[in-house]
């Protein structure tokens, strides 16, 4: 079992930024794809940004240049520092642990933080 906490969410400016944090109960980045997804009101969750147990990233095409995913794998705490925030980014992100071994996969989820851009 993984437990995924995360913080740093708050309301802020158009053209701001924050950096949330993902914090891991136990060590689990060696052998865990890590992510952010972000869901809005009356949408899906989707994909923000991957890092995978080799350090690997992945962004999503509307974050890209402006959002940047990484981890501190002593403090087993994966980040996302968000910058030239938009309205449209508004959303709940969640951290995301997922490994797959053969044909199991496992997927531990966090209670999600919320993210509000407004003027």
């Amino acid at each position: 079992q993984v437990h995924l906490v995360e913080s740093g969410g708050l309301l802020v400016q158009p053209g701001g930024s924050l950096r949330l944090s993902c914090a891991a109960s136990r060590s689990i980045f060696s052998i865990y794809a890590m992510g952010w997804y972000c869901q809005a009101p009356g949408k899906q969750r989707e994909l923000v940004a991957t890092s995978t147990s080799v350090g690997s990233t992945n962004y999503a095409e509307s974050v890209k240049c402006r959002f940047t995913i990484s981890r501190d794998d002593a403090k087993n705490t994966v980040y996302l520092q968000m910058d030239s925030l938009k309205p449209e980014d508004t959303a709940v992100y969640y951290c995301n642990a997922h490994r797959r071994v053969g044909a199991a996969t496992y997927d531990y989820w966090g209670q999600g933080t919320q993210v509000t851009v407004s003027s």
